[in-house]
């Protein structure tokens, strides 16, 4: 099972993977630890990752970054506006009211939906942990934007499953970092919490976190974000600062030359970094634009004071973050700083100013998430055994239901059923009292943030029969994921039935039938406000001052209580009956749209690896031809005749001229015929020299192992004297026809040129080495025969020796055996028995 987190950024992304010994970044197939977010289109195929970010300044209109940025996001967002707006490639709006990326892919125009994008960069990403490990990476966890809303998050969700992969988990970066930064923590308090505060300001977004940690724990107190405020900001204005100054002074304008606009970013980004550690930096790029070079200079006062706007910023999430979590500066004992655009002097400033401390730099600042998410990835898996240690996050949004009343007049009515910071995940129920069909609406509420549309989802929950009453009683399963995903899990229509019992059986009610009144009576006074299930058996009063549904109180006290089951004959039973939901989330996709996005992901997979082989067999014949062209000069002169030899570099010649001309772009089939055509003629060559490098080798092997048993046989040595003299002769035999053989052979070969076809192939004196080996080998190294062994003289224990034969050392012995035999003149009869048996001893011994 892969144990696997992926950082997904938006200019590039990190793959952590766990092993026994920790956990490691692996390495792309540039050795790099970072991958660009980047998929460029071609007219044969995609380049994903860094063979994307190699294309994308040839081909940038094409080329296709900062994908995150497009992810479940409407094409009418102002924000959105502002980032296509920088886009080098064309984005339109959908059908739906979403955006759609065009690019050129195999000579034709096509749309690719964010989502399809997305897929096809975990794709690329899949890959390079596969290799990594050796072994398919399915199960993953991946870290997202705490802002991210449900519609992103089910959008990453798919991504996810046209890769092919199967997320454990959706997680928060700044959790994520929490959670990398605490589970090494050896000396976390038992008692007293210890508050962190996680700065990250990345490529695009800024993210403030406030984590309390406790022994093997860490809770999320607060999320702060401004999705915009990012290190490519700062790249922007610098960029906007220079191509105004390169207009003056060059009278160029980049703004009309897309492939102008990526390099000047580059630089420009380049620069910024420059400028983290130096006071000051140049900029010189050559023929940026109608082949002018261009130079410039600026100091870092410069670039503050025209990044003061961004700067402003930066408080906005610090002090949202320590509101939300309730305390002071004075009660954060230390701030983190990580993410890659955390690296400007200015920002490190405006912290220490706030915080009343200088920051910390503890962990990797670009790695960090994808670490922690690797590690959650491993504390949900079975594979690994991970440190105890608990993660309580909590949703950035309030999220509630709205629906109408049931006589259909009125106004809607609302509930928020998971507030602000509700842990993940989570399950709550609703009570409804209704006579059909009905509507539920979920929705965000109160976020402060107007890029996030408030309408989630609708279901629909019914049809249903309300059975005898005129309203039945629905209890509705509302459910907050792992991922953060909202959704209607299921709904239960519950009727009670009189059931007849005997009296005596009545005065105490089975166990399960008092669970389910218990589990329910919460559920029925609170008709309509959340309920936590795991609440269920809080008292009923507490639970009572819920908005209702229009059913009136009358309703909810006419419920038998349970004291009533005791005493009259008949009980009421809970019969529960599952009601249909449909669900429709704006935005999302459908399941036949998900399969087809599958199925086109697949076909272009395919693609790519029919053109990487086709590329593969190209570079193989290329690679033929430069490689035989110089041995045929060099070690293979000797075993070609020189019109031969002429005739097959004039042949190689002409390869490489058609593979620069005509077979420039072939496809695969061609390259392997045309590979097949050289090996004709250039493997008969490398199998003489190959034989020629050979055969020396094998003729002292053989030889040795002829000398080395006829030795052995013709030896005097006393190891080989239980060997019949017809087996050694058999040996010597064999050693001689062997040698005879060996000597015709190589007088034969001795007297053929090099450029001849060998008669002596060393294939061949391998096997006569082996048939004497075979032949020889079971004879001289037979064992010897092992020596008879000798026969102790019997002597029963039981019968003791008598006579004048016996010597000293035995007298002993028969006197203790006299003694121990019976009483009689059994003493003479045995001695006569064991002087028999003695001499036959003697001999024997």
């Amino acid at each position: 099972m892969s144990v696997v987190g992926f950082d997904l950024g938006n200019e590039s992304c990190i793959v952590a993977v766990a092993r026994q010994r920790g956990i490691d970044v692996v390495l792309n197939e540039e050795s790099k630890r970072e991958t660009p977010a980047i998929v460029c289109f071609g007219d044969k195929q995609r380049f994903i990752g860094t063979a994307g970010a190699a294309s994308s300044t040839m081909n940038p209109k094409n080329s296709v970054s900062q994908i995150k940025r497009l992810l479940g996001r409407k094409y009418s967002d102002p924000e959105l506006q502002r980032d296509i707006a920088a886009f080098p490639f064309r984005v339109s709006e959908g059908p739906d009211g979403f955006p759609l990326v065009h690019a050129r892919y195999l000579g034709e125009e096509r749309v690719f939906t964010p989502t399809q994008l997305m897929a096809m960069v975990l794709s690329n990403l899949k890959g390079i942990a596969e290799s990594n490990l050796n072994t398919a990476v399915v199960d993953c966890c991946i870290g997202i934007p705490v802002y991210f809303t449900d519609l992103q998050r089910r959008a990453v969700l798919d991504a996810a499953t046209i890769a092919g992969l199967c997320p454990l988990r959706l997680f928060h970066e700044t959790t994520a970092t929490a959670l990398a930064y605490g589970i090494y923590k050896t000396d976390l308090p038992e008692n007293d919490q210890l508050n962190v505060a996680f700065v990250d300001v990345g490529h695009a977004s800024m993210q403030v976190c406030i984590a309390g940690y406790k022994k093997g724990q860490l809770k999320i107190l607060s999320h702060a974000y401004d999705r915009s405020l990012g290190g490519r900001d700062f790249d922007e204005v610098l960029f906007k600062h220079f191509a105004a100054k390169f207009k003056d002074e060059y009278k160029i304008d980049v703004y009309q030359n897309a492939r102008a606009c990526i390099r000047l970013r580059v630089a420009c980004e380049k620069l910024k970094k420059v400028l983290s550690a130096n006071p000051e930096s140049p900029m010189h790029i050559e023929c940026l634009m109608d082949e002018k070079d261009v130079r410039g200079f600026i100091k870092r006062e410069e670039f503050e004071k025209i990044s003061a706007p961004i700067l402003e910023r930066v408080k906005g999430p610090l002090e949202k973050a320590l509101a939300e979590a309730g305390l002071t500066t004075e009660n954060v004992h230390f701030v983190e700083v990580v993410g890659s655009g955390s690296r400007v002097p200015a920002i490190i400033k405006i912290l220490t100013d706030f915080f009343g401390k200088e920051p910390r730099r503890t962990m990797n600042a670009s790695e960090c998430v994808a670490r922690g998410c690797a590690l959650e990835c491993a504390i949900l898996s079975p594979t690994f055994k991970v440190r105890e240690f608990q993660v309580n996050d909590g949703f950035p949004f309030s999220i509630a239901m709205s629906w109408k009343p049931d006589s259909q007049n009125g106004d809607n009515q609302q509930t928020v059923v998971f507030p602000k910071g509700n842990p993940l995940p989570s399950v709550k129920a609703l009570t409804f009292y209704r006579s059909n069909t009905f509507q539920v609406d979920v929705m965000y509420v109160d976020t402060g943030d107007l890029q996030i549309s408030p309408k989630i989802s609708t279901y629909t929950v019914g049809p249903f029969n309300p059975g005898k009453g005129d309203k039945a009683k629905l209890k509705v399963k509302v459910r907050l994921n792992i991922h953060g995903v909202v959704s209607v899990e299921s709904a239960t229509m519950l009727e009670e039935e009189e059931v007849e019992v005997p009296v005596a059986a009545t005065t105490e009610p089975p166990k399960d039938s008092a669970k389910m009144e218990t589990d329910d009576a919460p559920n029925e006074a609170a008709s309509g406000t959340d309920v936590n299930m795991q609440e269920a058996k809080a008292p009923a009063d507490a639970a009572a001052d819920g908005a209702e549904n229009g059913a009136p109180n009358s309703e909810e006290k006419s419920v038998p209580m349970e004291t009533d089951a005791k005493v009259e004959p008949s009980k009421k039973k809970v019969k529960k009956t599952n009601v249909p939901v449909a669900e429709l989330v704006y935005g999302a996709l459908g399941t036949t749209e998900l399969q087809k996005a599958v199925e086109k992901e697949y076909e272009m997979a395919l693609q790519d690896r029919v053109m990487e082989e086709t590329k593969d067999k190209k570079n193989a014949v290329e690679s033929y031809v430069y490689d035989m062209r110089n041995k045929l000069y060099d070690k293979y002169n000797d075993f070609v005749t020189a019109e031969d030899k002429e005739a097959f570099i004039a042949k190689l010649q002409e390869v490489e001229d058609w593979l620069y001309e005509d077979g420039e772009d072939e496809t695969k089939g061609v390259y392997v015929a045309k590979l097949e055509e050289l090996k004709k003629v250039g493997d008969p060559i490398e199998a003489r020299y190959k034989e020629w490098m050979d055969r020396g080798p094998s003729i002292d092997q053989l030889a040795y192992c002829i000398n080395s048993f006829r030795d052995a046989a013709l030896s005097k040595d006393p190891k080989f004297d239980h060997i019949e003299m017809e087996d050694k002769q058999k040996v010597i035999n064999q050693c001689s026809e062997a040698e005879v053989w060996l000597r015709e052979k190589v007088q034969q070969q001795d007297a053929l040129p090099k450029h001849a076809n060998p008669v002596l192939l060393s294939s061949d004196l391998k096997k006569k080495a082996e048939t004497v080996d075979r032949f020889c080998k079971p004879i001289m190294m037979k064992p010897k025969p092992a020596p008879k062994p000798q026969t102790p003289p019997q002597t029963p224990p039981t019968e003791a020796p008598a006579g004048g034969a016996q010597t000293p050392e035995q007298q002993p012995q028969g006197a203790e055996a006299a003694g121990e035999a019976s009483e009689g003149g059994a003493s003479e009869s045995t001695g006569e028995q064991m002087e028999t048996d003695k001499p036959e001893g003697t001999e024997a011994a």
